[in-house]
């Protein structure tokens, strides 16, 4: 009986030939099962989606891939494997042939996605998947489906049990945790491939090496936890997301972007057909996003997006947790349609405050969406007593960054503007007042 250790993918992480070298210096192993679902033209058009959509309209360089990412993240997974193959209980646990399903379900983790699949995802609009059931389209007929029944003899539906059902039994607890938990597979390589790619260092500094070295089971023995060595590279890790967050991701002109593509997709949404569009790669989808909009003011907003010239809506005010917390908490995790339906009562308010008309769409009112992010929280082992202990009970740091709401700490409400009416807008000197009054018309 073959072992985890002897998986061909796993094997070659120590071998000479059968690479591709991705940044920053990355090997990966190639085995032929690997690349034929790598050459698949479902698999291939992750090459054509960015990583990180509008963050090259402020970072330019932050136009990698998911595909470059889902190798990464392909790599990884090998690495866990390798590593936790060293402890008898995972070995216990996870036979050869759950860890190659394992394996598969981090290589096409991100086949589900789409261009610009988060903004879109967190309007939460009628008749718009989650991309994790989107990916079902792609896995369970089709091209890859077949290389999986015949190449790897792994069901398909196996695979998306693992990557979108909520787990049943210690084994598949232990595999999500893997995949997505708080030292998962895709948040090491996100964090570190983000902040290399948009050229700074905050998601780069925590120790990956270290954190592999320390990985173990849980108390329970149904999920991930890591050894007392691993801890403070595990508190560097939660900061470097807090930074990532803070700097990158929430970047005022990052947020401005995503909010004039959210508002032009909420004002054409009535008219896409999610299913074809959503299959298109990033050319092809801004393409017929524009056409849609003919002369309409989605037009006005994908052009200052994608047109000849970048033309991003302009901060008129912020609030946040620290900064006017009355207004942030009436903002925050709103449905879309009552943050349109707000900012429509404050360009009629603001309208009449400057003497002319400003078009609704002139105004966006961007928020932390319905949706939370994960709280990060993990078992730390200690070896000599022979214990365990949550990391948010021995790290000051975490209790802070992941016991605390973390979105309440790098997100913020922002109230931005055309700039034909932005530069006006502050000269009013009273916009809490305005968008205190578009929040009681909401009542």
């Amino acid at each position: 009986m073959s072992t985890i250790r002897e998986i061909p993918e796993v094997a070659g992480l120590d071998a000479p030939r059968g690479l591709v070298r991705i940044p920053p210096e990355l090997d990966v192993p190639l085995t032929d099962r690997v690349r034929q679902i790598l050459d698949t033209k479902e698999f291939r058009r992750l090459a054509r989606i960015s990583q990180l959509g509008l963050v090259s309209l402020v970072y330019p360089a932050a136009i990698h891939t998911r595909f470059e990412h889902s190798l990464g993240v392909y790599r990884l997974a090998l690495l866990y494997l390798k590593q936790l193959s060293h402890d008898e209980r995972f070995v216990e646990a996870i036979r050869p042939a759950d860890a190659e399903t394992f394996i598969v379900a981090a290589l096409l983790h991100d086949l589900g996605h789409w261009p610009f699949c988060h903004p879109i995802e967190d309007i939460r609009l009628p008749g718009v998947p989650e991309h994790e059931l989107f990916a079902n389209s792609f896995l369970l007929e089709g091209e890859i489906a077949d290389l999986l029944r015949s190449e790897w003899k792994i069901n398909p539906r196996d695979v998306v049990t693992l990557l979108s059902d909520k787990p049943r039994d210690p084994k598949s607890r232990i595999l999500q945790s893997m995949l997505s938990g708080p030292i998962d597979i895709d948040k090491m390589d996100y964090l570190a491939r983000d902040s290399l790619h948009a050229g700074v260092p905050y998601g780069r500094h925590f120790d990956q090496s270290r954190l592999l070295g320390s990985l173990c089971l849980n108390m329970a023995g149904d999920g991930l936890a890591i050894t007392d060595k691993g801890k403070t590279a595990a508190e560097m890790m939660v900061f470097a997301r807090y930074v990532m967050f803070s700097e990158v991701y929430w970047h005022h002109a990052v947020r401005s972007a995503t909010a004039m593509l959210q508002r032009a997709f909420y004002l054409l949404h009535s008219d896409l057909e999610f299913d074809s569009l959503l299959r298109l790669t990033e050319g092809p989808m801004i393409a017929a996003l524009t056409e849609a909009a003919g002369q309409s003011p989605a037009r006005d907003l994908l052009n200052g997006l994608f047109g000849p010239s970048r033309r991003l809506y302009k901060r008129v005010e912020q609030f946040s947790y620290f900064e006017r917390r009355d207004l942030y908490d009436q903002l925050s995790h709103r449905p879309y349609p009552w943050l349109v339906a707000c900012g429509e009562h404050f360009a009629a308010l603001a309208s009449a405050a400057l003497g002319r008309v400003v078009a609704p769409h002139e105004v966006l009112f961007d928020a932390p969406p319905v949706g939370r992010e994960v709280e990060f929280n993990i078992e730390i082992y200690f070896p000599k007593q022979r214990h365990y202990r949550l990391l948010g009970e021995v790290s000051p740091m975490i209790k802070t960054l992941a016991r605390e709401q973390f979105d309440d700490y790098v997100k913020r409400v922002r109230i931005l503007a055309h700039g034909r009416v932005a530069e006006d807008l502050r000269g009013l000197g009273n916009v809490s007042a305005l968008v205190e009054q578009a929040i009681a018309r909401m009542a």
